[in-house]
């Protein structure tokens, strides 16, 4: 990594709360939020902004937000997001096949057709030479009502800063997914 984590006890106690959580829900804090801490007012606002386009209450569903940061994931090349977002969308009930055949899921015939649409955006938003195109949103609003492409917008935009993050600092995975990460990111 190319920035160091500080000691657990050298952060304020409210973020230490949230590491408590972590170690709880993964069995480790995670090295991506010992980062952002290391600002603890923008590490705040993260986290809130992560919670609330993650909520349970979200207008899309658990598996295809984790379908979408898995494969912004793969784009920006965090290793440390494709693990540990490969093992949340394996969690959320997606087949290892499927999670295996992400980033080759236009030849994939294991993806319905709002995942498609889904993954479509996803890599106009991500990938830097396409843009996404006023016919594509027209596709997409047959699927996802305002809100919810709104929140579907927001998910891939959080998941590329997050993951640009990430690997811009050179986070490695952290050993969540049992599925090789060299699997998971094979292009086309």
């Amino acid at each position: 990594m190319h920035v160091k984590t500080k000691p657990i006890n050298a952060y304020p106690w409210y973020i230490r709360l949230f590491f408590f959580k972590q170690k709880k829900t993964y069995g480790k804090v995670l090295e991506p939020g010992m980062l952002w801490a290391r600002s603890p007012k923008v590490f705040m606002g993260v986290a809130l902004l992560y919670g609330a386009l993650n909520r349970k209450s979200s207008p899309l569903t658990p598996s295809l937000r984790s379908l979408v940061t898995v494969r912004v994931s793969q784009i920006n090349h965090c290793d440390f997001c494709i693990d540990i977002n490969a093992t949340t969308l394996m969690k959320r009930g997606v087949s290892e096949e499927k999670t295996e055949e992400l980033s080759q899921w236009h030849k994939s015939n294991q993806f319905d057709e709002i995942e498609r649409i889904a993954l479509e955006y996803t890599e106009a938003m991500t990938y830097s030479d396409q843009e996404v195109s006023d016919e594509l949103v027209e596709r997409a609003k047959k699927h996802f009502y305002d809100d919810a492409l709104v929140e579907l917008t927001g998910m891939i935009a959080f998941q590329n800063m997050s993951s640009k993050f990430n690997s811009a600092l050179a986070i490695p995975s952290q050993g969540f997914c049992k599925i090789p990460l060299a699997k998971l990111e094979e292009e086309e």
